[in-house]
């Protein structure tokens, strides 16, 4: 419980000590959303390396969405900056899926849920089956499109 957590404080520490402020300001930010994450909700609660992941693949989707609209904006340093904090950020998540590997394991949930031909109807429960094992480890949009691209909506 919290191994991962503890890497990060560990590195943001080292970061510092070796004034690499990219990447000690990133794994600054990343704790702090942990944190803000942590004490959401009713009550506080330690987060369990599987939550630390889905944070940290959120702030990795946040830097990634971000690169692009500044990419479009024709503001490129800036693009620059996301695109670097996203690549710190992706060293403490999961190796990611690739489009072949998605293909696979969606072709492979929708003929274990016997859905194929339910259309979308299916999507929810094939989501549902596929989230365990996509977590942190490929954008849900890009599972999601290869779902309705397989259950042909």
């Amino acid at each position: 419980m919290g191994d991962l957590k503890d890497r990060l404080r560990t590195d943001l520490t080292a970061a510092m000590k070796a004034r690499d402020s990219l990447r000690a300001s990133t794994l600054r930010m990343v704790l702090t959303s942990i944190t803000n994450a942590e004490v959401a909700g009713k009550e506080s609660k330690e987060l369990s390396d599987d939550d630390v992941i889905g944070v940290l693949s959120t702030e990795a989707k946040k830097r990634r969405e971000a690169a692009d609209a500044f990419d479009d904006a024709g503001r490129t340093e800036s693009a620059a900056q996301e695109r670097a904090e996203a690549g710190v950020i992706a060293d403490y998540l999961p190796a990611q899926l690739s489009d072949d590997e998605i293909r696979d394991l969606v072709a492979g949930v929708i003929a274990d849920q016997g859905v194929a031909g339910e259309g979308m109807k299916a999507m929810g429960r094939v989501m549902g089956a596929l989230q365990p094992q996509v977590k942190g480890r490929a954008d849900g949009g890009a599972v999601a499109a290869e779902v309705r691209r397989q259950l042909g909506s």
